[in-house]
């Protein structure tokens, strides 16, 4: 008997000689249920392919990709998007999948048991690597019959590649296509700009910054203009007050001369009137000053004009009132008074227009400080658009350069590394695990049964358990007598029969 669940060698062997049968059939048993199962059970084969992500032909620096998010997360979306009903459904229809099924179960159904049956599993980078990119996936799909599971395999893996080629034209147009809408708007924001700037150079030309150094030396020069034009204007005036004080004194001696008095002394007294000018003159000026010769000249005309008086003082009365009444010398002297009212008006009409070109310049040097922080808005504004152009204008050629990468096929692509395999033998169920399992059970369950019957066996077989159960000690052992108790019965079934 067992007690408190201890089973020794001895117990073992005798349940061992006693119940070997148990054991032999348990295991004969599970085993068969087992090999049956693995013969029964519909078998389903796995064909699998690896896609590798290709590198682009060229480096990253000289084209830069315009796709550079996770690829993980796009095979999710790429695998969300293949195993939808749109795209499951028509591969149903191509390799008349489900024939016995499909009066059954729904198109839904039939999808979902399709999908249920491929499987996408991300290939893991190497170990000891920086890399972060995923390097690849598989593809496995479970089918009951291998050549369709390879025609399924097949099937999404050039769903998987044309998807991503799709994908990756249709985000790069895409974006070729904003940046050239915004680029569209960034280069009228910046004719904009430009028409604002040139509009204001015009309004204020003269005014600009960069005009203010030659505004201030042309401002220079013509007040240097300026102060010739007014002494010119001063000597021309006293000129003309120096000429008209000569007339007023020539015509009061022809006005004596007409009433019968001596005209003998009229070009000695404007002679000293020009004598008495020249030391004046003389004083203020040197020789070769023009006023100073021009008296002198004056001075020497009228010497020769007296000298010829003289001479023809001798000439009737008549004549010589005559003559004296349009003298050439009054002529003259109208004559040069005319010329300096002339050069009068000249010089102050030119000194009204320098002193308007200075108050125009003194103008545009005060509101300089002005115009320069205006302009200084303006091509802040026009710098801004400028630098906003040229960038998108770079962004939009590498997005074209990028697009015609995708065209070539020269961008990140996926590339079938491993075709789909032609499965020659099933994936499940598995023959051997099931036919190895079912003895192991069988053997299992014969142990377990075993040593219940151990544990519930009261019967005595040793001094031990007589001791335990009894309580008292043993006083004898009586040996076995089954062997010659069995030789006995048999010398008697022989006798019998003979």
């Amino acid at each position: 008997m067992v007690r408190s669940g201890d089973i020794t060698l001895s117990d073992v062997k005798r349940l061992a000689r006693r119940y070997w049968w148990l054991v032999t059939i348990s295991v004969i048993v599970c085993g068969s249920a087992g090999m049956a199962l693995s013969i029964l059970l519909p078998k389903r084969y796995n064909s699998e392919t690896m896609i590798l992500v290709k590198q682009p032909t060229v480096p990253v620096d000289v084209v830069k990709p315009i796709i550079s998010g996770d690829l993980t997360r796009r095979l999710a979306s790429m695998q969300e998007q293949i195993l939808s009903r749109t795209r499951l459904q028509p591969v149903i229809d191509k390799l008349d999948l489900y024939p016995k099924d499909r009066a059954k179960l729904s198109d839904d159904d039939l999808v979902k048991r399709l999908r249920a049956a491929v499987k996408i599993t991300p290939l893991e980078p190497m170990q000891g690597t920086d890399a972060r990119q995923l390097p690849g996936f598989y593809v496995d799909v479970e089918f009951e019959n291998p050549k369709l599971a390879q025609a399924i395999c097949a099937e999404i893996t050039s769903m998987f590649l044309e998807q991503n080629t799709i994908e990756r034209q249709t985000q790069a147009n895409q974006t070729t296509s904003f940046l050239t809408q915004q680029l569209n708007e960034a280069k009228t924001k910046l004719d904009e700009q430009d028409a604002k700037l040139a509009q204001f150079k015009r309004q204020y030309l003269g005014s600009l910054p960069e005009e203010e150094q030659a505004n201030l030396s042309l401002l220079a020069s013509l007040n240097t203009e300026l102060q010739a034009d007014t002494q010119s204007l001063s000597r021309a005036e006293q000129d003309k007050a120096f000429n008209e004080s000569l007339l007023s004194q020539q015509e009061a001696n022809v006005k004596i001369s007409s009433n019968g008095q001596i005209v003998t002394n009229k070009n000695g007294a404007d002679l000293d009137a020009l004598e008495n000018q020249l030391a004046v003159l003389m004083a203020h000026y040197t020789s070769k000053h023009p006023d100073v010769v021009k008296l002198e000249n004056q001075i020497e005309e009228l010497k020769k004009a007296e000298s010829k008086e003289k001479t023809e003082q001798a000439n009737t009365k008549d004549e010589s009132t005559a003559r004296t009444s349009v003298s050439p010398q009054g002529q003259q002297l109208r004559a040069k008074i005319k010329q300096d009212e002339i050069s009068i008006a000249d010089l102050t009409k030119a000194q009204a227009q320098v002193q308007q070109q200075i108050r125009s310049l003194q103008a545009r040097v005060q509101s300089s400080p002005v115009v320069e922080q205006q302009i200084k808005e303006l091509t802040r504004s026009y710098q801004t658009a400028l630098d906003f152009y040229n960038d998108l204008l770079k962004r939009r050629e590498n997005s074209q350069l990028a697009a015609n990468l995708e065209g070539q096929q020269g961008s990140e692509q996926f590339s079938v590394f491993d075709p789909p395999s032609l499965p020659d033998k099933p994936s499940f169920p598995n023959e051997s695990m099931l036919r190895g399992g079912g003895f192991a059970a069988g053997f299992a369950i014969g142990l377990g049964l075993l040593y219940l019957i151990a544990y519930n066996d009261r019967s005595m077989h040793t001094e031990i358990d007589v001791e335990k159960c009894l309580k008292l000690p043993v006083l004898t052992m009586v040996p076995e007598l089954e062997a010659k108790q069995e030789a006995a019965r048999g010398a008697t079934r022989f006798r019998k029969s003979a």
